[in-house]
């Protein structure tokens, strides 16, 4: 994109949105700033714009922008922290402890370098911190809540968990709502989470179809979602939202949760009876884990399969 042409498309996507300039960047950046590169007079960080198009839901892989010395730095190790905590995740438990050691090493050096009014490498830490604990281990639900709430209000002070599809999000912001329906579940709250899970999957559908991360976020959005509504006994509409999220990764070449939501379909299928469709999907859930290296969820739906299904894989 040509500079003046950003700031042209972020005001036609702002008024079609019906949107104040106030509105659009609270919690990114200031008025004057956004009047200024609307009217092509300034071009902000990359972190910056790509938080402001995000919540435009317009695409941002289009955007490039000369960093400086400082900025390859922070993006070099939020994309470190950000691989490094995939990995803790998918870490068996033998690992576990020593892939979160160093993932939290690298946050700490992130957290040593940002500004000190950067409030979206703020909000990404303070997320990161939730997945990833402290290092005596995971927070409980109450801590985790409170880290998620402060992090969501740094972007979106009036951010009202009954109003989601009310705002617009970036990416991040994504996450933590979704962050934060998963607590409630942990907390046992689950029909709080099936609430926030239905808006937020809502939201994702209407706003964000142009993204480049659409896909990732419609499934990982499904994917949660369904889990809880299999834990409420609610098969079929499970079932219907993994499907929809299944299809989703494989329209767009995104496999991150098929995996995950195959498992959910075939532990669906398990307590409906349909014990050959389990059995298929269970299998295929089985390969794809173990073809990422997801150690932590193949241990756990080998150990399913071995239970319900009463069959031995081959490898």
């Amino acid at each position: 994109m040509r500079e003046m042409f950003l700031g042209e498309a972020i005001r036609q996507r702002r008024i079609e949105l019906g949107l104040t300039q106030e509105e659009l960047c609270e919690g990114i950046c200031d008025t004057v700033t956004i009047s200024r590169i609307e009217n092509g007079r300034q071009t902000p960080s990359r972190n910056r714009i790509n938080a402001l198009l995000q919540r435009l839901g317009l695409p941002n892989d289009r955007y490039y922008a000369l960093l400086s010395k400082h900025e390859m730095e922070l993006d070099s190790l939020r994309k470190e922290l950000h691989h490094r905590t995939a990995y803790f995740e998918q870490a068996s438990d033998e690992i576990r402890d020593s892939a979160r050691l160093r993932a939290l090493e690298t946050l700490q050096k992130l957290e040593a370098i940002m500004d000190a009014d950067d409030q979206i490498t703020r909000q990404q830490i303070l997320s990161k911190r939730v997945t990833l604990g402290n290092t005596d281990g995971p927070y409980n639900c109450e801590e985790r809540l409170d880290l998620l709430m402060e992090a969501i209000h740094l972007t979106v002070p009036r951010f009202d968990l009954k109003k989601i599809c009310e705002r617009y999000y970036t990416t991040d912001e994504i996450r933590i709502i979704n962050q934060i329906a998963a607590t409630y579940a942990m907390a046992g709250q689950r029909n709080e989470a099936i609430h926030i899970y239905g808006q937020l999957l809502q939201y994702v559908q209407k706003n964000n179809q142009r993204l480049a991360r659409y896909a990732g976020q419609l499934a990982m959005v499904a994917h949660n979602y369904s889990i809880d509504l299999g834990l409420e006994k609610r098969y079929r509409e499970a079932i219907e939202i993994a499907e929809l999220g299944r299809c989703t990764c494989v329209e767009y070449g995104h496999y991150q949760f098929l995996p995950g939501l195959l498992a959910i379909m075939a532990e669906c299928c398990y307590f409906m009876g349909e014990m050959e469709r389990s059995a298929e999907l269970y299998c295929q859930a089985h390969y794809l884990y173990r073809a990422v290296g997801d150690e932590h969820n193949l241990k756990i739906i080998d150990a399913e399969i071995k239970e319900r299904i009463k069959i031995t894989l081959p490898f």
